[in-house]
Protein backbone atom coordinates (compact mmCIF):
# COMPACT_ATOMS: atom_id res chain seq x y z
CA UNK A 1 0.00 0.00 0.00
CA UNK A 2 2.80 2.36 0.76
CA UNK A 3 4.17 1.96 -1.98
CA UNK A 4 1.29 3.08 -4.01
CA UNK A 5 0.89 6.10 -1.84
CA UNK A 6 4.33 7.10 -2.40
CA UNK A 7 4.09 6.60 -6.56
CA UNK A 8 0.68 8.55 -6.26
CA UNK A 9 2.23 11.31 -4.17
CA UNK A 10 5.21 11.87 -6.65
CA UNK A 11 3.38 11.69 -10.46
CA UNK A 12 -0.31 12.33 -9.96
CA UNK A 13 -1.00 16.21 -11.22
CA UNK A 14 -3.37 17.96 -8.83
CA UNK A 15 -5.94 19.79 -10.65
CA UNK A 16 -7.27 23.65 -9.51
CA UNK A 17 -11.14 22.93 -9.96
CA UNK A 18 -13.69 21.11 -10.98
CA UNK A 19 -15.63 24.39 -12.82
CA UNK A 20 -16.23 23.30 -16.36
CA UNK A 21 -16.62 26.87 -17.32
CA UNK A 22 -13.04 27.86 -15.54
CA UNK A 23 -9.18 28.37 -17.35
CA UNK A 24 -8.11 24.73 -18.40
CA UNK A 25 -4.26 24.99 -17.54
CA UNK A 26 -4.35 22.36 -14.90
CA UNK A 27 -5.09 20.28 -17.77
CA UNK A 28 -2.80 20.73 -20.06
CA UNK A 29 -0.13 17.42 -18.48
CA UNK A 30 -3.43 15.69 -20.44
CA UNK A 31 -1.85 16.81 -23.70
CA UNK A 32 1.41 14.53 -23.30
CA UNK A 33 -0.61 11.80 -21.13
CA UNK A 34 -3.07 11.04 -24.18
CA UNK A 35 -0.55 11.22 -26.95
CA UNK A 36 -2.07 11.09 -30.47
CA UNK A 37 -4.55 8.61 -29.66
CA UNK A 38 -8.05 9.15 -31.53
CA UNK A 39 -10.76 8.57 -28.89
CA UNK A 40 -10.44 9.27 -25.33
CA UNK A 41 -12.60 7.60 -23.00
CA UNK A 42 -13.81 9.61 -20.05
CA UNK A 43 -15.73 7.44 -17.79
CA UNK A 44 -17.19 7.59 -14.61
CA UNK A 45 -17.95 5.32 -11.44
CA UNK A 46 -21.70 6.22 -10.97
CA UNK A 47 -24.27 7.73 -13.59
CA UNK A 48 -25.60 10.62 -11.45
CA UNK A 49 -22.75 12.67 -9.93
CA UNK A 50 -22.18 16.44 -10.30
CA UNK A 51 -18.57 16.30 -9.85
CA UNK A 52 -18.21 13.80 -12.53
CA UNK A 53 -20.39 15.57 -15.07
CA UNK A 54 -18.67 18.55 -14.43
CA UNK A 55 -14.87 16.98 -14.95
CA UNK A 56 -16.41 15.85 -18.27
CA UNK A 57 -17.14 19.16 -19.78
CA UNK A 58 -13.54 20.32 -18.81
CA UNK A 59 -12.37 17.69 -20.54
CA UNK A 60 -14.66 17.70 -23.32
CA UNK A 61 -13.74 21.80 -23.45
CA UNK A 62 -10.12 20.96 -23.38
CA UNK A 63 -9.67 18.64 -26.24
CA UNK A 64 -11.96 19.85 -28.03
CA UNK A 65 -10.53 23.73 -27.79
CA UNK A 66 -6.69 22.89 -27.19
CA UNK A 67 -6.49 19.24 -28.94
CA UNK A 68 -8.88 19.80 -32.30
CA UNK A 69 -11.03 17.16 -31.07
CA UNK A 70 -14.21 17.35 -33.62
CA UNK A 71 -16.78 14.39 -32.35
CA UNK A 72 -18.51 13.77 -29.28
CA UNK A 73 -19.79 10.11 -28.90
CA UNK A 74 -21.92 9.62 -26.28
CA UNK A 75 -23.38 6.65 -24.20
CA UNK A 76 -26.88 8.19 -25.53
CA UNK A 77 -28.83 6.08 -28.46
CA UNK A 78 -27.36 5.77 -31.50
CA UNK A 79 -31.20 6.49 -33.06
CA UNK A 80 -32.13 9.20 -30.84
CA UNK A 81 -28.19 10.91 -31.36
CA UNK A 82 -29.28 12.29 -35.17
CA UNK A 83 -31.94 14.95 -34.05
CA UNK A 84 -29.45 16.19 -31.57
CA UNK A 85 -26.48 16.49 -33.92
CA UNK A 86 -28.68 18.69 -35.80
CA UNK A 87 -29.84 20.85 -32.98
CA UNK A 88 -26.11 21.15 -31.91
CA UNK A 89 -25.26 22.26 -35.80
CA UNK A 90 -28.00 25.33 -35.19
CA UNK A 91 -31.07 23.93 -36.15
CA UNK A 92 -34.15 24.60 -34.37
CA UNK A 93 -34.21 27.28 -31.28
CA UNK A 94 -32.53 27.04 -27.96
CA UNK A 95 -35.75 25.84 -26.61
CA UNK A 96 -35.73 22.58 -28.42
CA UNK A 97 -33.13 20.42 -26.59
CA UNK A 98 -36.08 20.20 -23.60
CA UNK A 99 -38.14 19.02 -25.89
CA UNK A 100 -35.66 16.54 -27.39
CA UNK A 101 -34.29 15.15 -24.30
CA UNK A 102 -37.89 14.74 -22.36
CA UNK A 103 -38.73 11.16 -21.40
CA UNK A 104 -35.02 10.78 -21.38
CA UNK A 105 -32.71 9.10 -18.69
CA UNK A 106 -30.72 12.29 -16.98
CA UNK A 107 -27.20 11.07 -17.81
CA UNK A 108 -25.79 14.40 -18.38
CA UNK A 109 -25.88 15.28 -21.95
CA UNK A 110 -27.75 18.20 -21.51
CA UNK A 111 -24.62 20.80 -20.84
CA UNK A 112 -21.87 19.19 -22.96
CA UNK A 113 -24.81 19.74 -26.08
CA UNK A 114 -25.57 23.29 -25.02
CA UNK A 115 -22.08 24.39 -24.32
CA UNK A 116 -20.97 22.68 -28.15
CA UNK A 117 -24.19 24.67 -30.12
CA UNK A 118 -22.91 27.69 -28.92
CA UNK A 119 -19.27 26.45 -29.47
CA UNK A 120 -20.19 25.58 -32.88
CA UNK A 121 -21.24 29.72 -33.36
CA UNK A 122 -18.06 30.53 -34.24
CA UNK A 123 -15.64 27.39 -34.55
CA UNK A 124 -13.46 27.29 -37.24
CA UNK A 125 -14.23 23.54 -37.31
CA UNK A 126 -17.65 22.48 -35.75
CA UNK A 127 -18.11 19.58 -33.03
CA UNK A 128 -20.38 17.27 -34.03
CA UNK A 129 -22.62 14.45 -31.82
CA UNK A 130 -23.15 10.84 -31.87
CA UNK A 131 -25.17 8.40 -29.69
CA UNK A 132 -23.30 5.17 -29.94
CA UNK A 133 -26.40 3.06 -27.46
CA UNK A 134 -28.90 0.83 -28.20
CA UNK A 135 -32.38 2.81 -28.27
CA UNK A 136 -33.78 4.03 -25.00
CA UNK A 137 -30.34 2.72 -23.17
CA UNK A 138 -32.67 -0.75 -23.58
CA UNK A 139 -35.44 0.68 -23.01
CA UNK A 140 -37.33 0.38 -26.14
CA UNK A 141 -36.74 -0.52 -29.86
CA UNK A 142 -39.15 2.45 -31.19
CA UNK A 143 -36.64 4.62 -31.75
CA UNK A 144 -34.86 2.52 -33.99
CA UNK A 145 -37.94 0.83 -35.75
CA UNK A 146 -39.26 4.14 -36.78
CA UNK A 147 -36.69 5.40 -39.15
CA UNK A 148 -36.17 1.83 -40.41
CA UNK A 149 -40.30 1.90 -41.18
CA UNK A 150 -39.32 5.02 -42.87
CA UNK A 151 -36.56 4.14 -45.14
CA UNK A 152 -37.80 0.76 -46.58
CA UNK A 153 -41.40 2.51 -47.48
CA UNK A 154 -38.82 4.57 -50.03
CA UNK A 155 -37.05 1.80 -51.08
CA UNK A 156 -38.24 -1.69 -50.15
CA UNK A 157 -42.06 -1.26 -49.51
CA UNK A 158 -43.35 -4.64 -49.85
CA UNK A 159 -40.72 -5.20 -46.33
CA UNK A 160 -42.89 -2.69 -44.56
CA UNK A 161 -46.13 -5.41 -43.09
CA UNK A 162 -42.47 -7.19 -41.31
CA UNK A 163 -41.34 -3.92 -39.79
CA UNK A 164 -44.69 -2.99 -38.76
CA UNK A 165 -45.43 -6.25 -37.39
CA UNK A 166 -42.00 -5.86 -35.43
CA UNK A 167 -43.11 -2.20 -34.03
CA UNK A 168 -46.93 -3.33 -33.12
CA UNK A 169 -44.53 -6.08 -30.86
CA UNK A 170 -42.15 -3.50 -29.36
CA UNK A 171 -44.84 -1.01 -28.63
CA UNK A 172 -46.06 -3.68 -26.00
CA UNK A 173 -43.53 -3.70 -23.73
CA UNK A 174 -41.31 -0.14 -24.84
CA UNK A 175 -40.71 1.64 -21.97
CA UNK A 176 -38.09 4.79 -20.74
CA UNK A 177 -35.46 2.52 -19.59
CA UNK A 178 -34.45 -1.28 -19.75
CA UNK A 179 -35.42 -1.19 -16.09
CA UNK A 180 -38.86 -0.93 -17.13
CA UNK A 181 -39.22 -2.44 -20.73
CA UNK A 182 -37.17 -5.84 -19.44
CA UNK A 183 -39.72 -6.77 -16.75
CA UNK A 184 -42.15 -5.81 -19.73
CA UNK A 185 -40.60 -8.35 -22.12
CA UNK A 186 -40.31 -11.14 -19.73
CA UNK A 187 -43.91 -10.72 -19.67
CA UNK A 188 -44.43 -10.98 -23.70
CA UNK A 189 -45.92 -14.38 -24.99
CA UNK A 190 -42.89 -17.16 -26.17
CA UNK A 191 -44.45 -16.93 -29.74
CA UNK A 192 -44.54 -12.67 -29.53
CA UNK A 193 -40.26 -12.81 -28.43
CA UNK A 194 -39.76 -15.13 -30.52
CA UNK A 195 -41.31 -13.51 -33.43
CA UNK A 196 -39.70 -9.81 -33.47
CA UNK A 197 -36.81 -11.68 -33.19
CA UNK A 198 -37.01 -13.68 -36.26
CA UNK A 199 -38.14 -10.72 -38.24
CA UNK A 200 -35.31 -8.58 -36.92
CA UNK A 201 -32.89 -11.27 -37.82
CA UNK A 202 -34.43 -11.59 -41.46
CA UNK A 203 -34.73 -8.26 -42.41
CA UNK A 204 -31.01 -7.89 -41.38
CA UNK A 205 -30.09 -10.76 -44.18
CA UNK A 206 -32.09 -8.86 -46.22
CA UNK A 207 -30.63 -5.70 -46.00
CA UNK A 208 -27.17 -7.17 -46.55
CA UNK A 209 -27.80 -9.33 -49.31
CA UNK A 210 -29.69 -6.20 -51.67
CA UNK A 211 -27.76 -3.20 -50.59
CA UNK A 212 -26.93 -2.92 -54.28
CA UNK A 213 -30.59 -2.69 -55.38
CA UNK A 214 -31.08 -0.23 -52.15
CA UNK A 215 -28.70 2.40 -52.88
CA UNK A 216 -29.82 1.77 -56.48
CA UNK A 217 -33.38 2.85 -55.05
CA UNK A 218 -31.36 5.44 -52.46
CA UNK A 219 -27.98 6.25 -51.64
CA UNK A 220 -24.90 5.08 -50.02
CA UNK A 221 -25.49 6.80 -47.02
CA UNK A 222 -29.02 6.24 -46.16
CA UNK A 223 -28.44 2.63 -46.56
CA UNK A 224 -25.41 2.77 -44.29
CA UNK A 225 -27.72 4.55 -41.72
CA UNK A 226 -30.96 2.65 -41.98
CA UNK A 227 -29.06 -0.13 -41.98
CA UNK A 228 -27.15 0.86 -38.35
CA UNK A 229 -30.31 1.75 -36.79
CA UNK A 230 -31.63 -2.05 -37.91
CA UNK A 231 -28.69 -3.42 -36.01
CA UNK A 232 -29.48 -1.44 -33.15
CA UNK A 233 -32.94 -2.48 -32.95
CA UNK A 234 -31.09 -6.34 -33.40
CA UNK A 235 -28.72 -5.82 -30.65
CA UNK A 236 -31.95 -4.36 -28.53
CA UNK A 237 -33.77 -6.91 -29.34
CA UNK A 238 -30.71 -9.82 -28.03
CA UNK A 239 -30.08 -7.53 -24.92
CA UNK A 240 -33.22 -8.37 -23.69
CA UNK A 241 -32.88 -11.94 -24.13
CA UNK A 242 -29.67 -12.13 -23.01
CA UNK A 243 -30.62 -10.04 -19.42
CA UNK A 244 -33.93 -12.07 -19.41
CA UNK A 245 -31.31 -15.06 -19.19
CA UNK A 246 -29.00 -14.16 -16.87
CA UNK A 247 -31.42 -12.85 -14.02
CA UNK A 248 -32.93 -16.76 -14.71
CA UNK A 249 -29.39 -18.35 -13.91
CA UNK A 250 -29.55 -19.76 -17.97
CA UNK A 251 -27.82 -17.46 -19.27
CA UNK A 252 -24.66 -18.17 -22.23
CA UNK A 253 -20.95 -16.95 -20.59
CA UNK A 254 -21.04 -13.08 -21.87
CA UNK A 255 -24.38 -12.80 -23.55
CA UNK A 256 -24.50 -9.66 -22.17
CA UNK A 257 -22.33 -8.06 -24.37
CA UNK A 258 -23.78 -7.71 -27.23
CA UNK A 259 -24.42 -3.97 -26.07
CA UNK A 260 -21.23 -3.32 -25.02
CA UNK A 261 -19.89 -4.84 -28.90
CA UNK A 262 -23.13 -2.26 -30.28
CA UNK A 263 -21.44 0.87 -28.65
CA UNK A 264 -18.15 0.11 -29.83
CA UNK A 265 -18.98 -0.32 -33.68
CA UNK A 266 -21.01 2.90 -33.31
CA UNK A 267 -17.92 4.68 -32.52
CA UNK A 268 -15.91 2.67 -35.15
CA UNK A 269 -18.41 3.24 -38.26
CA UNK A 270 -18.46 7.04 -37.23
CA UNK A 271 -14.41 7.06 -37.27
CA UNK A 272 -14.65 5.32 -40.39
CA UNK A 273 -17.19 8.15 -42.20
CA UNK A 274 -14.97 10.66 -41.08
CA UNK A 275 -12.34 12.66 -42.37
CA UNK A 276 -9.10 11.33 -41.93
CA UNK A 277 -7.59 12.34 -38.34
CA UNK A 278 -10.94 13.25 -36.48
CA UNK A 279 -10.49 12.72 -33.46
CA UNK A 280 -13.42 11.17 -30.62
CA UNK A 281 -14.19 12.40 -27.18
CA UNK A 282 -16.70 9.56 -25.82
CA UNK A 283 -18.48 9.77 -22.96
CA UNK A 284 -19.61 6.54 -21.06
CA UNK A 285 -19.41 4.44 -17.91
CA UNK A 286 -16.34 3.32 -16.31
CA UNK A 287 -17.69 -0.18 -17.24
CA UNK A 288 -18.38 0.75 -20.07
CA UNK A 289 -15.04 2.01 -20.99
CA UNK A 290 -12.70 -0.28 -19.15
CA UNK A 291 -10.53 -2.22 -21.50
CA UNK A 292 -10.42 -5.19 -19.45
CA UNK A 293 -13.53 -8.15 -19.15
CA UNK A 294 -16.34 -7.85 -16.44
CA UNK A 295 -16.23 -10.67 -13.94
CA UNK A 296 -18.56 -11.42 -10.87
CA UNK A 297 -17.47 -14.03 -8.21
CA UNK A 298 -15.04 -14.84 -10.63
CA UNK A 299 -17.53 -16.06 -13.83
CA UNK A 300 -17.31 -13.97 -16.92
CA UNK A 301 -20.40 -11.42 -17.16
CA UNK A 302 -19.38 -10.14 -20.41
CA UNK A 303 -16.53 -7.83 -22.73
CA UNK A 304 -17.27 -4.01 -22.32
CA UNK A 305 -16.83 -1.23 -24.99
CA UNK A 306 -13.45 -0.63 -24.08
CA UNK A 307 -12.14 -4.20 -25.02
CA UNK A 308 -14.02 -3.75 -28.81
CA UNK A 309 -12.29 -0.33 -29.20
CA UNK A 310 -8.74 -1.53 -27.37
CA UNK A 311 -8.35 -4.23 -29.73
CA UNK A 312 -9.51 -2.62 -32.90
CA UNK A 313 -7.58 0.89 -32.44
CA UNK A 314 -4.67 0.07 -29.88
CA UNK A 315 -2.92 3.08 -28.83
CA UNK A 316 -5.06 4.78 -30.39
CA UNK A 317 -8.34 4.09 -27.37
CA UNK A 318 -7.18 6.23 -24.43
CA UNK A 319 -9.68 5.39 -21.55
CA UNK A 320 -9.80 7.92 -18.55
CA UNK A 321 -11.38 6.55 -15.10
CA UNK A 322 -13.34 8.91 -12.99
CA UNK A 323 -13.63 8.13 -9.66
CA UNK A 324 -14.09 10.17 -5.84
CA UNK A 325 -13.04 9.04 -2.03
CA UNK A 326 -15.90 11.03 -0.28
CA UNK A 327 -19.37 12.06 -0.68
CA UNK A 328 -22.10 10.20 -2.22
CA UNK A 329 -22.65 7.39 -4.76
CA UNK A 330 -26.06 7.31 -6.74
CA UNK A 331 -27.80 3.71 -5.20
CA UNK A 332 -30.12 2.78 -8.09
CA UNK A 333 -32.70 1.55 -6.88
CA UNK A 334 -35.60 -0.80 -8.72
CA UNK A 335 -39.13 0.89 -9.30
CA UNK A 336 -41.32 -0.40 -11.95
CA UNK A 337 -43.17 2.41 -10.39
CA UNK A 338 -40.89 5.45 -11.05
CA UNK A 339 -40.52 6.94 -14.54
CA UNK A 340 -37.37 4.85 -15.38
CA UNK A 341 -37.80 2.11 -13.54
CA UNK A 342 -35.95 2.89 -10.75
CA UNK A 343 -35.41 5.35 -7.71
CA UNK A 344 -31.66 7.10 -7.25
CA UNK A 345 -30.64 6.86 -3.75
CA UNK A 346 -27.63 9.13 -2.68
CA UNK A 347 -25.58 6.66 -0.86
CA UNK A 348 -23.08 7.70 1.59
CA UNK A 349 -19.26 5.72 0.58
CA UNK A 350 -17.70 3.77 2.61
CA UNK A 351 -13.80 3.78 2.87
CA UNK A 352 -11.97 3.05 0.34
CA UNK A 353 -10.96 -0.99 0.16
CA UNK A 354 -7.25 -1.18 0.91
CA UNK A 355 -5.08 -1.77 -1.80
CA UNK A 356 -7.54 0.38 -4.01
CA UNK A 357 -6.46 3.01 -5.98
CA UNK A 358 -9.33 5.04 -4.12
CA UNK A 359 -7.30 4.21 -0.70
CA UNK A 360 -4.09 5.48 -2.09
CA UNK A 361 -5.78 8.53 -3.42
CA UNK A 362 -7.62 9.08 -0.05
CA UNK A 363 -4.21 8.51 2.12
CA UNK A 364 -2.49 10.85 -0.97
CA UNK A 365 -4.88 13.64 0.19
CA UNK A 366 -3.97 15.25 -3.07
CA UNK A 367 -7.59 16.93 -3.77
CA UNK A 368 -8.92 16.48 -7.59
CA UNK A 369 -5.79 14.93 -9.22
CA UNK A 370 -4.79 12.95 -12.67
CA UNK A 371 -2.85 10.00 -12.42
CA UNK A 372 -1.25 8.77 -15.58
CA UNK A 373 -1.38 4.88 -15.66
CA UNK A 374 0.54 4.25 -18.69
CA UNK A 375 3.65 5.86 -16.79
CA UNK A 376 2.25 3.69 -13.66
CA UNK A 377 2.92 0.10 -16.47
CA UNK A 378 6.18 1.75 -17.25
CA UNK A 379 7.52 1.49 -13.87
CA UNK A 380 5.92 -1.37 -12.61
CA UNK A 381 8.90 -3.31 -12.34
CA UNK A 382 10.79 -0.62 -10.91
CA UNK A 383 9.13 1.93 -8.18
CA UNK A 384 5.98 2.22 -9.42
CA UNK A 385 2.77 0.58 -8.07
CA UNK A 386 2.05 -2.86 -7.24
CA UNK A 387 -0.36 -4.01 -10.60
CA UNK A 388 -1.26 -6.42 -8.34
CA UNK A 389 -3.02 -4.31 -5.70
CA UNK A 390 -3.66 -1.56 -7.54
CA UNK A 391 -7.78 -2.10 -7.72
CA UNK A 392 -10.87 -0.02 -8.33
CA UNK A 393 -12.93 0.06 -5.17
CA UNK A 394 -15.86 0.36 -7.10
CA UNK A 395 -15.16 -2.22 -10.39
CA UNK A 396 -12.95 -4.54 -8.67
CA UNK A 397 -10.79 -4.89 -11.57
CA UNK A 398 -6.88 -4.62 -12.24
CA UNK A 399 -7.03 -0.92 -12.76
CA UNK A 400 -3.54 -0.68 -14.47
CA UNK A 401 -4.92 -2.82 -17.36
CA UNK A 402 -8.60 -1.32 -17.60
CA UNK A 403 -7.33 2.27 -17.69
CA UNK A 404 -5.07 4.61 -18.92
CA UNK A 405 -5.10 7.49 -16.49
CA UNK A 406 -7.93 8.02 -13.79
CA UNK A 407 -9.07 11.19 -12.24
CA UNK A 408 -10.16 11.48 -8.59
CA UNK A 409 -12.79 14.71 -7.96
CA UNK A 410 -12.17 14.02 -4.25
CA UNK A 411 -15.94 14.71 -3.62
CA UNK A 412 -18.86 13.42 -5.11
CA UNK A 413 -22.41 14.43 -4.55
CA UNK A 414 -25.94 12.89 -6.71
CA UNK A 415 -27.47 15.49 -8.85
CA UNK A 416 -30.72 16.87 -7.72
CA UNK A 417 -32.30 15.65 -10.99
CA UNK A 418 -31.91 12.11 -10.32
CA UNK A 419 -33.98 11.77 -7.17
CA UNK A 420 -37.27 10.89 -8.73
Amino acid sequence: MQRNLDWLRDSATPLTTLDPDAPLDDLEPLREIIGAARVIAIGENSHFITEFAQMRERVLRFLVERCGFTVLAFEYGFSEGFPLDAWVQGAGGDAELATHLAGTIPVGVGEPLRWIREHNTSAASPVRFTGIDIPAAGGSLLPSLGPVADYVREVDPATLPEIEKATRIATSFAGASAATAAPAWTRLPTAEQDALTAILARLLIRFRAVESLYVARGDQRGYDIALRHLEAAAAGDYTFRAMADLFAGTGLAADTSARDSFMADSVLWQLERSAPGTRVVLVAHNAHIQKEPVSFDGHLAGFPMGYYLHRALGADYFALGLTSTEGHTADMRPDEGAPFGFTVEPTPLQRPEKGSIEAAFADANLGPCLADLRRARRDVTGPGPDRTRLQSTYLHIPVLDAFDAVVDTATSTVVDDARQ
